[in-house]
């Protein structure tokens, strides 16, 4: 976990985000131990109920799970799960609002997936 805390969001959601983003680098991998609560809030100097808050968050969608007296853990699968949910965010965020935007525009499909191509590199 090798990112610095912002302002701009509530900082368990960024906990919580760091972990997610450590699984889909594989940096943390399925079935390895998770940072702990205290480790964590040593690291980035916060509460470390803050900190457990971040990773309820992966424990109720099943991210992350606990073995009683061991620690957190890397759900099997959690890599998949992570990266299903995010592709329907970003279709939610990005791809929902682009279209609605070519629409008001009357940029058509093909305009678009076109404009799309054309940009690859970027």
């Amino acid at each position: 976990m090798s990112q610095f805390l912002s302002q701009e969001k509530s900082i368990y959601l960024q906990i919580s985000e760091m972990i997610e983003n450590d699984i889909l680098r594989d940096i943390i991998l399925e079935e390895e131990r998770v940072p702990s609560t205290n480790e964590m809030a040593k690291l980035y100097s916060i509460n470390p109920a803050t900190a457990a808050k971040g990773i309820n968050i992966l424990v109720d969608e099943g991210i992350v799970y606990k073995k009683r007296g061991i620690g957190m853990f890397v759900s099997t699968g959690a890599k998949e799960t992570i990266k299903k949910r995010r592709k329907a965010e970003f279709y939610d965020h990005y791809i929902r609002s682009i279209i609605k935007e070519a629409e008001s525009l009357e940029i058509s499909k093909e305009e678009l997936v076109t404009m799309i191509l054309e940009n690859e590199d970027c």
